[in-house]
């Protein structure tokens, strides 16, 4: 069982956290808890190590957001502790959860689960600090931001669970937004390819690593939430979405299109006039990766001539609009070797993304997309697919109505608003 820092927000909610524990248990199962840190507290600990000096120590700074985790992890213990339940939590250099050096963006390599099983065998609740372990020069170290969905699905792995139940402040996964649209469906299964690619092109629920790990070592994950009654259905009778490898959904209930995802944090950018040959784009993108930024959607614009020179072309892409500034800063510093004219860039737009293992044999989904869009007017500036995914940058301003006329064109509105 994993909980969020909402969830971990206050004794009450933790004392709550502590009776949904407690009917698992009584229940039979044996359980091990992973917890985030208060809501807002790693985003405060940041702070103070920015406040202590711009160029702080990666190592120290894992030291002090690592602490958030370590007091929820305490508190759960004790409140199980005062209903009746055994429990100890167990620090990620206690387990140990080994990782990479990487402070700040540590992977998990290994977990030891020795101590784990011991425990568990004994009817003994363990509870882990989401986000942590430790590196190989016995420093704790972190796995950077969202990393407890990931510490949740790596100790499922190693213990070989059943189940990874997420709990969140939201209860399923669902077609798309119900800010957005009233009428999208919460999905009782997704497979783990279209929530990676949910998760990867906006959609919050999950962290992409967390996806991606539990993909590779086929842990069963479920998401639901925590804010329900304490009478509310037990887990085991599926009240929230599992994600599931793609041979346990039925055919009867696999659908063509699984959701639509937005996601507002991008930035175009247009380097115009740049050499049409061998080795051009290369320079573009070799100093992005350098300076550790991922690019998204990619368009070169068929060569012309401008100013005088035969054999230009233009081309087009997206970054996280966080990477915006050192994005224009490493072009610019390559200038001279990639040769462009101009660099133009455009935070005002958006990534509409249609997810769904249904593309993979049927086809007409992209031109649904872009009929259903030009027929509301709404401009496509750049596109990007992979096998179950067509995605569109068009303009901010008309994210919402995009989402919504296209959930309604796949079908998925629900027949009542939720």
């Amino acid at each position: 069982m994993k909980f969020g820092g909402t969830s971990m927000a206050g004794i009450e909610r933790i004392r709550t956290v502590a009776r949904r524990v407690k009917r698992e248990v009584e229940a039979g199962n044996q359980v091990a808890v992973v917890v985030s840190a208060m809501a807002g507290d790693t985003d405060r600990l940041v702070n103070f190590c920015r406040e202590a000096s711009s160029l702080y120590d990666p190592r120290e700074y894992d030291v002090v957001v690592s602490s958030g985790e370590q007091v929820t992890s305490g508190l759960l213990a004790i409140a199980l502790q005062a209903i009746g339940v055994p429990a100890r939590s167990w620090l990620g250099w206690q387990l140990p959860i080994h990782t990479s050096a990487a402070h700040a963006s540590a992977r998990i390599e290994e977990i030891d689960t020795v101590a784990l099983d011991a425990a568990l065998a004994s009817g003994e609740v363990a509870v882990i600090p989401g986000f942590q372990g430790v590196a190989d020069n016995d420093r704790v170290s972190t796995l950077g931001r969202g990393g407890s969905d990931t510490s949740a699905v790596a100790v499922a792995a190693a213990m070989k669970a059943d189940r990874c139940d997420i709990y969140t402040d939201v209860d399923g996964v669902y077609t798309t937004d119900p800010r957005i649209v009233p009428r999208a469906r919460k999905l009782r299964q997704v497979t783990y390819e279209e929530m990676l690619e949910l998760a990867s092109v906006g959609a919050k629920v999950l962290q992409t690593r967390s996806v991606g790990l539990a993909m590779k070592e086929n842990v069963r994950v479920q998401v639901l939430s925590s804010f329900v009654a304490d009478d509310a259905p037990m887990a085991d009778t599926l009240p929230g979405t599992m994600i599931v490898g793609e041979e346990e959904i039925d055919e009867m209930e696999r659908q063509l299109i699984t959701g639509i995802a937005h996601d507002k944090n991008e930035a175009k950018i247009t380097l115009t006039s740049v050499s049409d040959t061998p080795g051009s784009v290369a320079a573009i993108f070799e100093p992005l990766a350098t300076a550790g930024i991922n690019v998204d959607m990619i368009i070169q614009n068929i060569a012309h001539q401008s100013q005088g020179r035969a054999g230009s072309t233009d081309v087009t892409f997206t970054v996280p609009a966080v990477d915006l500034a050192r994005t224009i800063q490493a072009l610019n510093d390559a200038r001279d070797k990639i040769g462009f004219d101009e660099l133009i860039h455009d935070t005002r737009v958006a990534k509409i993304s249609v997810v769904g293992v249904g593309m993979k044999s049927h086809a007409g989904v992209a031109s649904t997309m872009f009929t259903t869009l030009g027929q509301r007017g709404i401009n496509i500036q750049a596109i990007s697919t992979s096998e179950i995914k067509v995605s569109v940058l068009i303009h901010e301003d008309e994210t919402e109505l995009a989402v919504r006329v296209l959930h309604t064109a796949y079908g998925l509105d629900a027949e009542e608003a939720a």
